[in-house]
């Protein structure tokens, strides 16, 4: 993979795991293994508009590694989508799944779209035929898609749907965020923004903070940010500042989540909201909080603004919000950020539970789901913690230390066939 660029999400990706396998004296065989994906497959396919008209989209399927089980990840429909963004995601997955200890590998994928330009039948089209082209690599034992940017339910339902035509019975096993009608789990659209409260909650409290209070800045209003907003609010929290694609809102006092949930169910945006301060994005990474909940998209917190950032918690709620020298610049300054690869497992946690219920066809209920995300998101942490403890190290590093030793372990195990 020559001639990547240096600040994109792969270049962070490979030089966080470069510095994880120094740390940690990784066998040179077992690094050149790790470093690199292990399969993509990059489709062009037509789709007929409503107009009778066809148009070709590009898309993609990335696998990192699947030492530990199925590759797990997301489908992301975006117009910035890129290869390396699918590579870097896939790795970030095998990570995350092994820090949370899950039996999955990772994976990501995509299509280069505007879904927001799509009409719903062109959305349903695109859908089916993109999982057509890739079908040769997806399913329950081989690589289960779950949602991301400009995907949800409705697009994994469509998935599974047509993974199921091509199979000649239900597959509920083969996605996951799936509707509850088709065998999606309860607590699945929550888990990522629950799963990230619980990280944060915990970490302020070892750190002597009272959660209780704390003013909250997050970036993104979507699956993560916009759950972890009310959330947060619960756990006493004061969110004072959210932002989505068209602006960020600013209010001291704490704002109105209800008002801006119902602003967004209909349809609306941030611009339409009178009820607070209309702000730039990027203004909003730089206020006066206590807590920042970068929830967006990658490289976010650079070394342009890294200087301006005035949290004390940062809590990942994106993968790679802040690129490496930002990481380093925080880190310098004695901010405590929760990374990515811990503070936001929450989301393929559930995912994993979602998928054990499918294949059992047994169903747990809310409470059940909430009370073992708990339990995976709290001992997660708790190791985290200790290996940080121990090797005098961030979370960050500890995190990646403990998900590439795993990693590799069972890489190491499996052996190479043939």
């Amino acid at each position: 993979m020559s001639g990547i660029n240096e600040r994109s999400a792969l270049s962070i990706a490979q030089r966080q795991f470069d510095a994880t396998a120094d740390a940690i004296g990784l066998d040179d065989s077992l690094r050149a293994v790790l470093r690199e994906v292990k399969r993509e497959l990059v489709v062009h396919f037509p789709v007929e508009m409503d107009d009778g008209s066809f148009r070709v989209f590009t898309g993609f399927r990335v696998q990192h590694n699947i030492a530990r089980g199925p590759a797990k990840g997301g489908l992301r429909y975006h117009p910035a989508m890129t290869l390396d963004d699918a590579r870097a995601l896939a790795m970030y997955m095998t990570w995350k799944t092994a820090v949370a200890d899950v039996p999955f590998g990772g994976a990501k994928g995509g299509v280069v779209c505007d879904p927001k330009a799509l009409t719903i039948t062109e959305l349903e089209r695109l859908t089916r035929r993109f999982t057509t082209e890739i079908s040769l690599i997806v399913g329950p034992d081989r690589d289960i898609p779950a949602p991301d940017l400009g995907t949800g339910p409705q697009v994994m339902a469509w998935i599974m749907d047509t993974l199921s035509m091509h199979a000649g019975f239900s597959v509920p096993a083969s996605v996951t965020g799936k509707p509850q009608s088709i065998g999606g789990s309860e607590g699945r659209f929550t888990g990522p923004g629950r799963g990230l409260t619980m990280v944060t909650v915990l970490a302020m409290r070892d750190a002597a903070m009272d959660p209780s209070g704390a003013r909250v800045a997050i970036q993104g209003f979507g699956k993560v940010g916009g759950v972890c907003a009310e959330l947060m609010t619960a756990e006493g929290m004061n969110v004072v500042a959210v932002s989505d694609s068209s602006c960020g809102l600013y209010r001291p006092e704490g704002l109105d989540l209800t008002a801006l949930r119902h602003l967004k169910e209909e349809g609306g945006h941030f611009t339409d909201y009178g009820g607070a301060e209309q702000i730039d994005r990027e203004q909003l990474l730089t206020l006066d909080v206590d807590v920042l909940v970068p929830a967006a998209l990658e490289a976010q917190v650079t070394e342009r603004n890294a200087d301006r950032i005035r949290a004390t918690v940062i809590a990942e709620g994106a993968n790679a919000p802040l690129t490496t020298e930002a990481d380093a610049m925080l880190n310098e300054r004695g901010v405590l950020i929760l990374p990515d690869i811990l503070a936001n497992a929450g989301g393929v946690v559930v995912s994993y539970f979602e998928w054990v219920q499918d294949i059992q066809a047994y169903f747990w209920g809310s409470g059940e789901v909430t009370s073992r995300l708990r339990e995976v998101m709290t001992r997660s942490y708790q190791q985290v913690r200790g290996e940080a403890q121990s090797h005098d190290v961030t979370l960050r590093n500890a995190a990646f230390r403990i998900a590439v030793t795993k990693v590799a372990e069972a890489t190491k195990v499996r052996g190479i066939y043939p």
